[in-house]
């Protein structure tokens, strides 16, 4: 994320969620409740994809994403809670991670949205990096960080899954913050991952522009999954937001096709202004709360 210093207001929501949430009984069977996005998968249904996906979320933009045989790893943010300076700003790390690096195992596929930010990629961070079997960023954080493969947007690279089957890594437009900011945020990729047999799934990185997910969707119609980046993370200095706000998110939805969405990266940081309560609020008054998951940090999910 583009840096916030510590007088950023702390507004971020995670605990605010509608009283859906203190009625256990009945969230397994309304799927349209608050508490059963937190859920993992539970009141949906269960491995809706012949090749299941499982999501595991770390915290932030990192999460873990078992798919054919292979895990892939996002945005890795390993270090414990603190300052984060970067420039004349600091970033504030509010939680760690829900399991450390040393617990995931051998991780084959890194998707790195960028380099820049440590709330994307902080100091343990960098250390997967070197284990993963392969790093793909953008061109610029290829040439900042050896043995990581950039991509421009459209581009393709191909993996073979333990089952002989391909997996396409295709890298997409992202702008993280209003149009204009890319010379101050810098750049950063989202990323879509296909195969024969194999779910479709988006994964946004820190993009704020709808715009760019609506030309995503022309090139690429059917998305299964979607992971998005939420959480309106923003600045002390400017109003608009770097990341989706919850509104973007359902728009960015919609535009996809309405997939399965499973948000990440808007808890854990000073720096966001809208948490899960928030987009799980919104996606229910959009009546999408049934494609949305809310993952709980060390759980693992099915799709």
């Amino acid at each position: 994320m583009t840096p916030a210093d510590l007088t950023a207001p702390d507004t971020a929501e995670p605990d605010t969620a509608e009283p859906d949430t203190t009625a256990p009984d009945t969230a397994a069977s309304d799927p349209t409740s608050l508490a059963s996005m937190t859920r993992a998968g539970e009141g949906f249904e269960q491995a809706r994809f012949s090749t299941p996906v499982r999501v595991l979320h770390l915290g932030g933009p990192t999460a873990a994403l078992d798919l054919a045989g292979l895990r892939i790893l996002t945005d890795p943010t390993f270090d414990p809670p603190g300052d984060h300076p970067v420039g004349e700003r600091v970033l504030v790390k509010l939680s760690g991670p829900a399991l450390p690096l040393d617990e995931l195992g051998h991780i084959d596929l890194i998707l790195l949205s960028h380099d820049q930010h440590p709330d994307n990629l902080d100091d343990a961070g960098r250390a997967a990096l070197a284990e993963a079997g392969l790093v793909l960023s953008t061109p610029l954080a290829a040439q900042r960080i050896p043995g990581v493969r950039g991509l421009a947007p459209w581009e393709s690279t191909e993996l073979t899954t333990p089952a002989g089957s391909t997996l396409i890594v295709t890298a997409v437009p992202a702008l993280h913050g209003p149009p204009g900011f890319e010379e101050v945020s810098g750049p950063v990729t989202g990323f879509v991952l296909t195969g024969d047999g194999l779910p479709t799934i988006y994964v946004s990185g820190d993009n704020a522009s709808v715009d760019l997910v609506e030309r995503i969707a022309e090139r690429i119609p059917t998305v299964d999954v979607a992971v998005l980046f939420a959480g309106a993370a923003r600045r002390p200095d400017r109003d608009e937001p770097l990341t989706l706000t919850a509104a973007d998110a359902v728009l960015a939805t919609r535009a996809l096709g309405e997939p399965l969405v499973v948000a990440v990266h808007s808890e854990g940081w000073l720096h966001f202004t809208e948490g899960p309560g928030t987009l799980a609020r919104a996606f229910r008054q959009a009546g999408l709360a049934d494609r949305l998951r809310i993952p709980l940090a060390g759980v693992q999910m099915t799709l």
